[in-house]
């Protein structure tokens, strides 16, 4: 079986102006699912285009909040996951450079997803050894090319390779052992359904947080919730 990806983000990594960044994104196991959920989120987002009178691509950006409403409810019934970062309480020296900043915001992804799996893999939703491929869409942003790399290299480690700690000499098993590949592809949400839809739970997730209604995140239905540092 392989697991499909989609994430975005929402806010940004800046302490001195922002107090919090949002990664988020929809978990879909086997590609029958993935399907199911494309040719529904796509329905929807045509009975809203034809609404509005509108052709354009449909971020939460351009949508009231009824309508990013709307759409964050026909998602569901589908396994989400979001990471929150408080950036006021995240090192200093994070942000001394546009590299250290990447791979502390890499970091936060691997993590959020991982424990997005291992919650599936311990409600007996998914059976580590079935998986065959794990497919990442990211949202397109300014990261330089070796960043991309690193961060798919990162992904692997985590997942089937295993990570060493050389602080405390400790090995950390992957979490699919018996998997073949990762695969990581950068998006445009233009021309990526699925990314939108990760654009509308990164939003709403934010507008949660930022509006004082943090308790109401770990209320949204079927969505892992990892908060950082």
């Amino acid at each position: 079986m392989d697991i499909y990806i989609y994430s975005d983000e929402s806010g940004v990594f800046d302490k001195q102006h922002n107090d919090f960044f949002v990664f988020a994104g929809i978990i879909f196991l086997g590609k029958e699912e993935k399907d199911k959920w494309t040719r529904m989120y796509s329905h929807k987002e045509k009975q809203l285009r034809s609404a509005k009178g509108v052709s354009c691509e449909l971020k939460a950006n351009f949508l009231s909040n009824k309508e990013k409403s709307g759409l964050f409810r026909s998602l569901n019934n589908c396994f989400k996951f979001c990471a929150i970062i408080r950036e006021k309480q995240v090192l200093d020296r994070i942000f001394e450079s546009k590299k250290s900043k990447q791979r502390y915001l890499d970091y936060v992804f691997k993590i959020t997803v991982k424990r997005a799996l291992t919650h599936l893999i311990d409600e007996n939703s998914l059976d580590p050894d079935s998986v065959s491929n794990i497919h990442f869409f990211v949202d397109e942003h300014t990261t330089a090319t070796d960043g991309r790399y690193e961060l798919r290299e990162a992904l692997e480690q985590e997942f089937k390779i295993g990570t060493f700690n050389y602080n405390f000499h400790q090995f950390y098993d992957p979490v699919f052992p018996k998997m073949g590949a990762v695969h990581l592809k950068w998006c445009d949400s233009k021309t990526t359904l699925l990314v939108r839809a990760a654009d509308i739970i990164a939003n709403k997730v934010y507008f949660l947080r930022e509006s004082g209604q943090f308790t109401e995140i770990p209320k949204l239905p079927n969505i892992k919730v990892t908060y950082f540092p």
